[in-house]
């Protein structure tokens, strides 16, 4: 088999906040294919990195009172430790606040600008006049201008996926401080993406042809139509530069100006493998020059295509570098049906599920039985993964081991018989390629329903042969014999088709079956005569639903109010009103998209509310009971809206009134149930 080099990625996690199971599917998806590859014996390297950069890191570095870098690196640390622990197997995990990186960043800017690639131009810009910052792209949200979808950034539409300037979003406002943003020139630096437009189309449509004679679309179907229409609509020059204040990378000799974050954030693929190759002594540019004969394979997810698809190609193409063999993408995760939802429990951090003592390998088997090579969205059905896991990998996998290993310890000392060339081993052998092929393509969901068949056929010789009763019979020690080293060698077998993605247990098996680590070739090769195994132990447990509940009830945001402690310190009941008062007040469910503390009072939340029919700011006087503001975006709550509009003093203008209740002297806003959408009536 010819010897393939391969340089790997997954898309660079944001230093903002936790990883979930959501960035799992990529990382379980991208590190299953490249053991498979290792297993192999190919040459292959998994990097990714942090993605530092950005208004988002800068400003929450701002509210701990830290520098940025110091910020990233503890978030990093997390990073890696949440992805260590679901034996995601990186070769190298860095940050795109590097001095490799800056060099790629600035040594790529300079080959486009000699090449007439950029290009400098006087633009309007969305300015907060609270702030007195221009916002990037992600920090101006309003509404799509193709579909009209709500609340989508300034960059591109996560509904339609139309990409478009900030300044085209139908009313807009700021992120950052809820403001109504005005416009404001500014110099800014342009990629000239519209002159790559023949490059971009070939690119898409083509394919590379493999060191090994095969060939590797650079896109998947899905995705070659997207860019098809993306392009066929008219490409525009993509914005490079941001203004100060900003935490990035300088642009060379343009005071002020730093790199937007999308043009550096990929260039860290780049800088974190010659992080790498400087620590191996190998030489990177032999992977990443215009005419390398390695392989260079992204992970991403769809949300992501336009720029991985179109950008990144281009910068490469017109800096002297080589391109993506292919470019993966995948779709999103959903959990029970439904998007990830806090209230639910069911938006699960990463650390969550490790911290609940769930086994990773349960998460890596039952999202790989859910992906293919499309890009499909897959559904995390928490019953289902009870069932799938238990009934799949204990009821069918480990229970071949459980039921046969202590045999042939007791019997025959740990020695197995030569069972080569029996007819169940040799059909098990006999599939080795077909699911290599079946890894190699992404089609995991495949793979494991093959495996899940070879280990019926296992159970069913299994319980024909009926090992425990051989046992008891006198003159039956060379069957059971037999029987036993059949049942462990076509353990080893499937152990070494599952190894990609149970590598903790592939090894576990290794170290029981007295082997080294497991190889793909050793599917087609049997244990020897006598060859010798160790004592068994039990090599996964069951789930638990217990466990699951657990998880999920650590994963509810808390939005109950706090408990009164004097029972009997209620306010007096109000005068009597009539009913027709009461149906004055027009109440209706509301979103919080931001919410911040009020400089200059230590008692006012500023709120910006999503009512359905429009956004309104409204400021409520709960800061003392919610000192983390930021943790009630995303929360449901309860607005009166037919208030007259109420100047705070020399804070800005209230658009109506948060419902709260008070205990202690304390306000606590009132809980609505997940039922309720947003800008229903209340009453």
């Amino acid at each position: 088999m010819t010897q393939r080099k391969i340089l790997v990625t997954s898309a660079l996690p944001y230093a903002n906040g936790s990883i979930h199971l959501g960035h799992m599917v990529e990382h379980i998806q991208t590190d299953i294919w490249v053991r498979f590859q290792k297993m192999r014996n190919h040459t292959c390297f998994y990097v990714c990195a942090d993605d530092t950069h950005g208004t988002p890191v800068m400003l929450a570095a701002q509210k701990m009172g830290v520098k940025p870098e110091e910020m990233i690196e503890k978030v990093r640390q997390e990073h890696l430790a949440d992805f260590t622990g679901f034996l995601i197997g990186y070769d190298n995990y860095y940050s795109t606040h590097s001095p490799e990186n800056k060099a790629f960043s600035q040594g790529i800017y300079k080959a486009l600008k000699a090449n007439g690639k950029i290009t400098v131009k006087t633009i309007e810009q969305l300015f907060d006049p609270e702030k007195q910052m221009f916002l990037p792209d992600r920090f101006v949200k309003g509404e799509c201008p193709k579909c009209g979808a709500k609340d989508q950034y300034g960059d591109n539409c996560e509904s339609c996926g139309t990409t478009y300037l900030p300044t085209e979003l139908k009313n807009p406002y700021s992120a950052v401080s809820g403001a109504k943003p005005v416009l404001k020139s500014s110099e800014h630096y342009f990629f000239d993406l519209s002159s790559c437009e023949d490059f971009l189309r070939e690119w898409t449509s083509g394919e590379t042809v493999l060191s090994n004679g095969k060939k590797q679309a650079h896109l998947q179907p899905e995705a070659l139509n997207k860019m098809k229409e993306w392009i066929d609509g008219g490409l525009q020059n993509w914005d490079i530069s941001r203004d100060a204040p900003y935490f990035g990378f300088e642009i060379p000799d343009a005071e002020n100006k730093y790199f937007y974050v999308w043009l550096d954030a990929p260039i860290g693929y780049f800088a974190s493998f010659k992080n790498l190759c400087e620590r191996l002594n190998l030489d990177a540019n032999e992977w990443l020059k215009a005419d390398s004969s390695a392989e260079m394979v992204h992970f991403i997810g769809k949300d992501i295509l336009y720029f991985h698809a179109l950008f990144w190609p281009a910068t490469l193409k017109f800096s002297g570098y080589r391109t993506p063999t292919a470019v993966f993408a995948h779709g999103f995760l959903t959990v029970d049906g439904h998007k990830m939802s806090k209230s639910r429990g069911t938006f699960i951090t990463a650390k969550s599920y490790l911290d609940e003592g769930l086994n990773p390998e349960w998460l890596r088997y039952y999202i790989a039985a859910k992906l293919n090579s499309k890009i499909e969205d897959i559904d995390l059905n928490l019953q289902d993964f009870i069932s799938r896991v238990n009934s799949d990998l204990i009821g069918k996998y480990i229970n071949i081991a459980a039921r046969s290993a202590g045999f042939i310890k007791k019997r025959f000392s740990g020695c197995l018989k030569n069972v080569a060339g029996h007819s169940l081993i040799a059909h098990l052998q006999a599939k080795a390629e077909e699911i290599a092929q079946l890894y190699e393509e992404r089609e995991y969901a495949r793979a494991l329903r093959e495996i899940m068949l070879l280990a019926d056929m296992v159970n069913e010789y299994t319980d024909a042969n009926k090992p425990w009763e051989l046992a008891k019979q006198d003159g039956a020690d060379e069957k059971l014999h037999e029987v036993c080293s059949v049942l462990m060698n076509a353990f080893k077998i499937l152990s070494v088709y599952l190894s990609p993605i149970l590598p903790a247990t592939a090894n576990a098996v290794a170290a029981f079956l007295n082997i080294p680590a497991l190889l793909w070739d050793d599917a087609t090769r049997t244990l020897p005569e006598n060859h010798k195994i160790n004592d068994y132990n039990h090599l996964m447990k069951r789930v638990e639903q217990a466990q699951i509940d657990r998880l999920l009830e650590a994963n509810k945001q808390s939005i109950q109010p706090a408990a009164v402690e004097n029972k009997a310190d209620f306010e007096p009941v109000a005068p009597v009103c009539s009913f027709d008062d009461f149906t004055k007040v027009d109440m209706r469910v509301g979103e919080v998209l931001s919410c911040e503390a009020v400089e200059g009072s230590n008692k006012l939340l500023k709120f910006q509310i999503d009512l359905g029919f429009e956004q309104r700011t409204i400021f409520s006087g709960i800061a003392q009971s919610y000192p983390e503001p930021e943790k009630l975006v995303g929360r449901k709550v309860i607005a009166v809206v037919n208030f007259a509009p109420r100047k705070m003093a020399k804070f800005g203008v209230s658009e109506g009134m948060l419902l709260s209740a008070s205990s202690n002297g304390k306000l606590f806003l009132l809980n609505v149930e997940d039922g309720a959408e947003v800008g229903s009536k209340v009453g």
